[in-house]
């Protein structure tokens, strides 16, 4: 037997409804005494529809003359944790906001559940759970008093309420201002899951919590993947990202530069050498991307590293340097002039 928590249509007064998968609940409300049934959830993945959740085509969004995105083309896919990683200032918000309605795009095009966010954003937003970057909450109301109002606006059910309040423990009888930081982070993850939404689109969503509850988080993520939920993770943390995503796209100054499965980034890493030899640097027939500075010649191999180290043997070898390329410094390359 679970617990469920639904939403009174007329008083709005929040309910705990117990019962079993699949079971007919007849309810009557304490508060305005209107009679009703609720359907317990069948304890199974439930079915998602499309199977690209997000899609965009060329889209651009431009803030005058200065440039926010530029023909961003990438699609997720249905079910997967989807990283979108930059610095901040790359564009990975406008994208959010571009994609949830809150800023029409110059130009191009960018759907959800195969909707277009020009024309259906509405209809869109009723499947979907956002934590936007910069969290600003009403500081008057109490936790409990907060996501009941996010209730009564979405005019749904919060069918994973209980369950998140038991992971992400937050203290809903206080008043918002009197929250930390992580608390209020906290506060906005319930709220956007707490519906049962197709689709979530976090931004920097582990800001302010601690590094236990960031492993908490992750495990979450990583359950709720497996009941076919889409997940958006905007970070711009590789570590994270690494973490738990499946696929990732890399922006840079509003523009795509890479979109690849994690793990096929990974099997680009290899090794970083570093070596000065005593003859001129320029002389040694380094692989392509070889760089020289300061009489250190700099190069990365993946692979048939013995063959390089029998050409570096042909020189005198000053000093030597042999470190992991990883992620971190995959991540940087495409950041390099």
């Amino acid at each position: 037997m679970g617990t469920q928590t639904v939403l009174c249509p007329s008083c709005k007064t929040r309910l705990k409804v117990q019962g079993n998968p699949g079971e007919k609940i007849y309810i009557t409300c304490p508060q305005c005494f209107i009679k009703g049934t609720f359907l317990f959830p069948q304890d199974v993945v439930k079915t998602r529809t499309a199977v690209t959740a997000i899609e965009t085509k060329n889209l651009t969004k431009f803030y005058g003359k200065h440039k926010g995105i530029e023909n961003l083309t990438f699609s997720v896919k249905k079910g997967e944790i989807f990283g979108f990683l930059g610095p901040n200032g790359s564009g990975k918000t406008t994208t959010i906001r571009t994609l949830l309605g809150f800023l029409r795009p110059t130009s191009g095009e960018a759907y959800i559940f195969g909707r277009s966010v020009r024309d259906d954003i509405v209809e869109i937003k009723k499947n979907i759970g956002y934590i936007p970057g910069d969290l600003n909450l009403y500081g008057h109301l109490t936790g409990e008093q907060f996501l009941d109002y996010c209730m009564s606006l979405r005019d749904s059910n919060a069918t994973l309420l209980d369950e998140l309040l038991q992971i992400f423990e937050i203290p809903s009888e206080r008043i918002i201002k009197e929250y930390s930081k992580g608390m209020k982070q906290k506060l906005g993850i319930i709220q956007a899951f707490m519906h049962d939404p197709e689709i979530v689109i976090m931004d920097e969503p582990t800001s302010g919590l601690d590094p236990l509850l960031q492993q908490s988080f992750y495990e979450f993520l990583k359950k709720e993947k497996t009941k076919g939920r889409t997940i958006f993770f905007s970070s711009h943390i590789l570590s994270e990202i690494d973490k738990i995503c499946d696929r990732v796209a890399i922006i840079r100054d509003g523009s795509l530069v890479a979109l690849e499965d994690i793990e096929t980034l990974k099997r680009k890493q290899g090794k970083i050498i570093k070596v000065k030899i005593k003859e001129n640097p320029e002389t040694f027939p380094g692989p392509e991307g070889m760089t020289i500075q300061d009489d250190w010649l700099r190069f990365i191999v993946s692979d048939n590293i013995d063959q390089w180290i029998k050409k570096l043997a042909k020189f005198t070898i000053v000093d030597l340097e042999i470190s992991e390329f990883n992620l971190e410094d995959i991540f940087i390359h495409y950041y390099e002039e």
